[in-house]
C-alpha cells in the first residue's frame, strides 16, 4: 500500500512540474488570427537574460500556452486567464533559443468558445545580445503639486527583483529626483533631495554626504545632472521651473522655466565652474549631458519667452560643443543637431549611444518638460551623417519621453504612457544598427496586471551593472 501510495503521489507532482495538459482536452475551434495578450510580447525581440514574459487574456477561462523551439514542444503551461512561467524554465527556454525564436501556441476556453479556440502561435524572437541586469527609476503618483510618498527604487530585469534604494520617508518628506550614475556603476550616484533641509546627495560606494551646491559661488541650486565618463565633472542646469494647468488642452499642465543657466561641478577641486555665454537671460540652457568618450557637451538651448503667455513659441535646438576633460571648459563654437526653425519642434533630453555614433532625443511641439505633452516622440540622428533615423516603431499617439541606453548600446529603456495615458510605464526595445530597432515591450512583471494596478508613474529610467547599496539610517540623518 505504501508503495501504491508513493507511485501515486509521484505521478501527481510529476504532472504538477511538467505542467501538462493532463485531462485537457484540444479545441475544437482554430483561428489564423493571433491571441490578443497583455502585455504585447507577439512578434517582439527579447535579450536572453531577460525575466520571464508573464502574460494574460482578460476574457479567458482557461488558457494553455505552448512553447516551441525549432517546431519542438519544450514547455506546456495553463491557467485561468494568466501564464506564469517560473524563472529556472524560462531561463532554459531563451539559453536554448539564442538566435532564434520561441514559438507561442495559445488555446483560450471561454463564454464565447466553450468548446475552446486555437489561436495561431506568435513568435517571440530570442538573441545572444544580454541587456545590462539593473534599473533604477523614480516611483511617484501622477500628481501636481502634492504628494504623500514617492522613491528612487531599483529593478532586476533578470528577476522580479525591486528594491527601494532611497524614499522620502527620509528626508522629511520632501521630493527625491534626478538620480544619476557615473558610467552604469552604482559607487558613484547623484540625486537631489528637495524639501525641508534639502541637498544634493552625493552617494560614494555606498556612502552619502551632502552636496549643498547652493553655498558655492554662484549658488546655484542645480538640476538635471549628467557625470562626465572620467568621474570628475558633473554638468548640471539651474533652472527657475513654474507650471500652469491649461483650461482648454488635449495637455493637462505646462511646466516649464523662468530662467535656466548652465553649470558644471569640478569634484577634483569642489568649486562650480560657470560661463558667461550660458548664464546671460537671452537664451535658457537645460538638459545637458555628455558623449561617452566626454569630448563633447550637448545641450539644449532656446531663446527666452515671455512664459507662461509666450509657451508656444519656445522651441529647444540641440547643440553640441567641444568639451576639455581636463580644464571643465567648453568651446567656443556650436554644432547644432537639431535645429527647432527647420524642425518646427522642441527637443529635451539628449542620450548619446554608447559607440558615440547616434543621438536620440526627445522632440514635442513646443517647451521644456515632453512628459506632460501627448505629441511628445523619440527621435534619433546619426551623429557623423547627421541624418534622422526612422525610429517610429518606439512611438505611440501618447507620450513618449525620458530615455537611456544599456551599456552595449543594443537596448534602450525609455518612458510612455501609451497604455492609459495618465501613468508612465517603462518598455525596453532592442536595438540593431543595421536592422534598427524592434517593437518595443512592457518591463516583465510576476503578475501581468502590475503595472496596471500599481498606481505610480515611473520616472528617469536608468541602466546600472549592479545594484547600489545605501543605507537608510545614514541617509536619513543627513537631513536631521
Amino acid at each position: 500500500m505504501k508503495i501504491l501510495f508513493a507511485l501515486k503521489n509521484y505521478f501527481v507532482v510529476a504532472c504538477v512540474l511538467g505542467l501538462t495538459a493532463c485531462g485537457s482536452s484540444s479545441p475544437k475551434e482554430q483561428t489564423k488570427e493571433i491571441p490578443t495578450i497583455f502585455p504585447d510580447y507577439c512578434g517582439t525581440t527579447v535579450p536572453v537574460n531577460i525575466a520571464p514574459l508573464n502574460f494574460k487574456i482578460h476574457e479567458a477561462e482557461k488558457i494553455t500556452a505552448r512553447f516551441c523551439i525549432d517546431q519542438k514542444e519544450l514547455y506546456l503551461a495553463e491557467g485561468s486567464n494568466t501564464i506564469t512561467i517560473p524563472e529556472s524554465k524560462w531561463k532554459e527556454l531563451t539559453t536554448r533559443a539564442q538566435g532564434k525564436q520561441i514559438d507561442v501556441q495559445v488555446d483560450v476556453w471561454n463564454n464565447q468558445h466553450k468548446d475552446g479556440i486555437r489561436y495561431q502561435p506568435f513568435a517571440i524572437h530570442v538573441t545572444s545580445d544580454s541587456i545590462t541586469p539593473w534599473i533604477a527609476y523614480r516611483l511617484i503618483p501622477p500628481g501636481y503639486v502634492q504628494w504623500k510618498e514617492m522613491g528612487i527604487y531599483q529593478r532586476n530585469l533578470e528577476s522580479f527583483d525591486e528594491e527601494c534604494i532611497v524614499s522620502n520617508t527620509q528626508n522629511n518628506e520632501g521630493c527625491v529626483n534626478c538620480h544619476t550614475f557615473h558610467n552604469y556603476s552604482p559607487d558613484l550616484m547623484l540625486f537631489h533631495a528637495r524639501g525641508k533641509n534639502g541637498c544634493s546627495v552625493l552617494v560614494e560606494k555606498g556612502e552619502p554626504k551632502r552636496l549643498e551646491l547652493d553655498k558655492l559661488p554662484p549658488h546655484f541650486k542645480g538640476t538635471y545632472p549628467y557625470w562626465h565618463p572620467n568621474g570628475r565633472f558633473l554638468v548640471l542646469s539651474n533652472c527657475d521651473t513654474h507650471q500652469g494647468f491649461y483650461g482648454h488642452s488635449r495637455n493637462k499642465i505646462e511646466v516649464y522655466d523662468l530662467d535656466a543657466d548652465l553649470m558644471i561641478y569640478d569634484r577634483k577641486n569642489q568649486q562650480v565652474i560657470t560661463d558667461p555665454r550660458f548664464t546671460e537671460k537671452e537664451y535658457w540652457e537645460t538638459f545637458p549631458s555628455f558623449s561617452p568618450d566626454g569630448k563633447s557637451l550637448f545641450i539644449c538651448r532656446a531663446k527666452a519667452c515671455t512664459m507662461p503667455i509666450d509657451y508656444e513659441k519656445l522651441k529647444y535646438a540641440l547643440l553640441r560643443y567641444d568639451f576639455d576633460p581636463n580644464t571643465g571648459k567648453i568651446g567656443a563654437t556650436a554644432d547644432t543637431i537639431y535645429n527647432p526653425e527647420l524642425e518646427n519642434g522642441s527637443a529635451s533630453f539628449p542620450r548619446v549611444s554608447p559607440d558615440g555614433k547616434r543621438i536620440m532625443y526627445t522632440v514635442s511641439g513646443c517647451g521644456t518638460f515632453p512628459i506632460w505633452h501627448k505629441d511628445a516622440d523619440l527621435c534619433m540622428k546619426n551623429l557623423k551623417t547627421g541624418e534622422k533615423e526612422n525610429i517610429s516603431i518606439l512611438n505611440s499617439p501618447d507620450v513618449e519621453s525620458y530615455h537611456s541606453w544599456d551599456r552595449s548600446g543594443h537596448w534602450v529603456i525609455f518612458s510612455s504612457r501609451r497604455i492609459d495615458g495618465r501613468y508612465t510605464r517603462l518598455f525596453l526595445a532592442h536595438y540593431n544598427p543595421e536592422q534598427g530597432f524592434s517593437k518595443p515591450f512592457l518591463l516583465p512583471q510576476k503578475d501581468p496586471e502590475h503595472n496596471t494596478n500599481r498606481l505610480y508613474s515611473y520616472n528617469i529610467p536608468e541602466f546600472i551593472s549592479l545594484p547600489v547599496r545605501l543605507s537608510k539610517e545614514k541617509t536619513a540623518k543627513l537631513f536631521q
